[in-house]
C-alpha cells in the first residue's frame, strides 16, 4: 500500500504486512467506470502479524473471529471514484476495526449491596402498594 496504518498511539501496522488488491467497482463513474480499478481490498494477516504483541493478537483474533478468514482480516472500499480515496477509506476502516478489537475490555464490576435505607424504602413502597390494592377490594372477598 505504501504507507503504514496507525491503529493507536503505540500501535502501527507496517505496510509490509498489508495486502492490497484492486478491482473494478460498480456504481457511478462515467466512461472510465469499465476501465478503472478503483475498488480496494485491504487485507491484514492478524494471526501471523509481528506488529501485534501476543496478548493483543489473541484479543484481536477472539473479537474479530466472525470477520476473519483463515486469520486474515479483509476490508473493502468502493464508495469513491478514485483509487487513492478508496485506499484511504480502507486504511481508516482497518485501523478502526483493529483499534476496537485490541482495546481493553470493560473494568470488572465491583460487587455492591443495596443500602439499608434503599431496602427499607423498597419494602415500604411494596407495603403501601399492597395496602392500596387491599382497600380497593370489595368487602365480599
Amino acid at each position: 500500500m505504501g504507507e503504514d496504518i496507525r491503529v493507536g498511539p503505540r500501535l502501527t501496522v507496517p505496510a509490509s504486512e498489508l495486502g492490497v488488491r484492486f478491482s473494478r467497482a460498480g456504481g457511478p463513474g462515467g466512461q472510465g467506470v469499465n476501465t478503472t480499478d478503483s475498488r480496494v481490498e485491504l487485507s491484514f494477516d492478524v494471526a501471523r502479524s509481528t506488529a501485534l504483541p501476543e496478548p493483543l493478537r489473541e484479543r484481536a483474533l477472539q473479537r474479530l473471529a466472525g470477520r476473519l478468514s483463515g486469520g486474515v482480516l479483509t476490508v473493502v472500499a468502493a464508495e469513491h471514484r478514485s483509487q487513492l480515496q478508496n485506499r484511504r477509506a480502507a486504511g481508516e476502516r482497518l485501523a478502526a476495526l483493529l483499534a476496537e478489537a485490541v482495546a481493553p475490555g470493560p473494568r470488572a464490576r465491583r460487587p455492591t449491596r443495596p443500602t439499608r435505607g434503599s431496602q427499607r424504602r423498597r419494602l415500604d413502597g411494596k407495603k403501601r402498594r399492597g395496602e392500596v390494592k387491599r382497600l380497593r377490594r370489595s368487602a365480599d372477598d
